[in-house]
């Protein structure tokens, strides 16, 4: 009787099992230029006006980068983890940055921008930054940046893709509590501080990157 009962019931409704299929396949990424499928490891884009991070397919991002004044730059992949470049502590006061966590970057002026993480999203400091624009001359302009972590004894730096930046700025924004952001925030924090750390390659200076 119990066979019976449960062929009774999938006979009733032939499309359960196609409908348990479908709720079990990981949404695709595609391409937001052209629709295709994309693969786990594929191009971004920034969007300069808007510096909104875009996935593109290899055609696309060979497509709409390139021209000079285009709209889409395509952001590199690599990560290096800079040894021998740090900010004493009266630079970093002078900077006046409301939290020891920052993004440095070149503009499409080619002039060195500060960008900090906060709960309301990126919010760019409106210190100038000339000092640093020799610096840091070999970062690519708008789509690499110097990553700065000073919270507690934690002191690195890195270059990295401008996408790790606002995905460091998003994992900040989702996890934020309180006043002080919470013991939570912090943890991903120094996890993704250690995630970025093992798949760094050494530098010694950025303008040699």
């Amino acid at each position: 009787m119990l066979s019976e009962t449960r062929g009774t019931s999938a006979s009733r409704d032939p499309l359960a099992a196609l409908r348990r299929f479908t709720r079990a396949q990981p949404p695709m990424e595609r391409c937001e230029l052209c629709g295709v499928t994309l693969n786990a490891e594929h191009p971004h884009l920034l969007e300069r006006q808007t510096r909104r991070i875009a996935c593109a397919c290899p055609a696309c991002a060979l497509l709409f980068c390139g021209q000079p004044g285009g709209r889409y730059l395509q952001v590199p992949r690599r990560v290096r983890q800079l040894s021998d470049f740090a900010f004493t502590d009266g630079e970093w006061e002078q900077m006046m940055l409301p939290i020891g966590l920052a993004f440095f970057v070149r503009n499409a002026q080619q002039r060195v921008v500060a960008l900090y993480p906060s709960p309301a999203g990126v919010v760019e400091s409106l210190i100038s930054l000339d000092g640093l624009n020799e610096r840091l001359a070999g970062l690519e302009p708008e789509v690499e940046a110097l990553l700065v972590n000073r919270i507690g004894a934690d002191r690195r730096c890195f270059l990295v893709p401008i996408d790790e930046c606002f995905r460091l700025a998003g994992l900040i924004r989702r996890n934020w509590r309180g006043l002080s952001g919470g013991p939570l925030v912090w943890e991903a924090v120094a996890r993704f501080f250690d995630e970025l750390g093992l798949k760094a390659a050494p530098a010694r200076q950025v303008n040699h990157a």
